[in-house]
């Protein structure tokens, strides 16, 4: 038995030209509604597509931006006791939500002790609260920055952020959006790549999205500069970025009035005793400064002690109010800070601490310290000795 196969005429591949003729009839027959309703369809699902690949491919100056206009008001709350970096972020996140006509109340936990946060919050204007538990909150869509875990205020742990911007190692995230990047120097410099995603205008007139004020512009450059110790510590290439961006539109004049605050008697009676009280050994010091009224004496008076010859990581501890503040400064390359001060408290009751490999922080309670709890309690000697047996790597 034999085949014969039908020879190719342009038609249906193996299809005979009484088939083909077929399928044309088939074709024509079609009620113009539906032919209509089938190109629709075509050119839905091709838009549709369209839209899904630009929605996953926006920035995410763009995607925060679109977050916010969906809500009326939002908070925008900073990490208690905030700093210049962290006020600056929030000036940034409340002018990309001005822009979408979205009220952004700034708020933060704590006080502004340090003088040069003060100076930069009166320089700078900036109308901020303090709240003291979850119920003050302005608004319940929360917009966390320069951390990702709300704390240091009554009902913290029951708030759920609708978004989270950070430079900070943590595992807090936002239910809509999350963008923590541990390698960037300051989380202003985020905003700063938002601001430029969005099209942000600066005094050169560049730019067809919102426009940055000198306010802002200066805040920002100053959130990075001090963050990072003017450009020299814990920098990534985005920082010098960021910087070069924000220059046209700076104040020379804020800036001066914000760097150059005046400096309170108490602070300079911290870092006399910093220098003059440290406890040196090898490359490593630790200092304990007793009892304070400022606690933002301590940070202080550990970047002072970081000028002295031949050291190259220090912490410097003080009391207040029943708790003892930790702050840690590295150079070494061998010390990372943040985990240093974490292993110097880990078996000590309610203790935190943790930070970055150049800088970290912490809080404990003497009580727990002196042996209230589970542990049996240690000296100050042999927290010192901690202190140095982490830096040196033997904890």
């Amino acid at each position: 038995m034999s085949y014969r196969s039908a020879p190719f005429d342009g038609g249906v591949v193996g299809a005979t030209p009484l088939a083909t003729e077929s399928i044309g009839d088939s074709v024509r027959s079609l009620e113009p509604l539906v032919l209509s309703l089938l190109v629709l369809a075509v050119v839905g699902l091709a838009v549709g597509g369209w839209w899904v690949v630009r929605w996953f491919r926006r920035p995410p100056g763009a995607q925060l931006q679109r977050l916010l206009a969906t809500h009326d008001e939002v908070t925008v709350l900073m990490h208690p006791n905030p700093d210049p970096d962290a006020m600056s972020c929030a000036m940034g996140v409340a002018a990309i939500a001005d822009a979408v006509d979205t009220d952004a109340e700034l708020q933060y936990a704590g006080e502004i002790r340090h003088q040069e946060n003060r100076a930069f919050r009166t320089v700078l204007e900036l109308e901020m609260e303090s709240i003291d538990a979850s119920s003050q909150l302005a608004a319940d869509p929360v917009v966390l920055v320069d951390h990702n875990t709300p704390r240091g205020f009554t009902g913290a742990q029951t708030v759920e952020p609708v978004a989270v911007v950070d430079h900070h190692p943590g595992n807090g995230a936002g239910t809509k959006f999350t963008d923590v990047r541990t390698d960037y120097g300051a989380a202003s410099t985020i905003i700063v790549e938002y601001l430029e995603e969005i099209g942000a205008t600066l005094d050169d007139g560049e730019g067809s999205g919102p426009e940055v004020s000198p306010e802002l512009a200066t805040g920002l450059l100053y959130g990075i500069q001090s963050d990072t110790n003017h450009l020299t510590n814990g920098c990534s290439r985005a920082e010098f970025d960021a910087c070069a961006t924000l220059f046209s539109g700076i104040d020379e004049d804020l800036l001066d009035r914000i760097a150059n605050p005046q400096v309170s008697d108490d602070v300079l009676r911290v870092k006399a005793t910093a220098i003059t009280e440290k406890r040196i050994e090898g490359p490593f010091a630790v200092c304990d400064v007793g009892e304070i009224g400022n606690v933002d004496a301590i940070p202080q008076a550990a970047d002072e002690l970081m000028h002295l010859e031949g050291v190259t990581a220090v912490v410097v501890y003080g009391e207040h109010d029943g708790t003892i503040h930790l702050s840690g400064r590295s150079r070494d390359d061998r010390v990372h800070m943040g985990e240093a001060l974490r292993h110097a408290i880990s078996d000590i009751p309610m203790a935190s601490a943790g930070g970055h490999a150049r800088m970290g922080g912490g809080q404990l309670s003497i009580d727990h310290m002196n042996g209230i709890g589970p542990s049996d309690g240690i000296s100050r000697e042999e927290f010192e000795e901690r202190l140095f047996s982490a830096m040196a790597g033997e904890r």
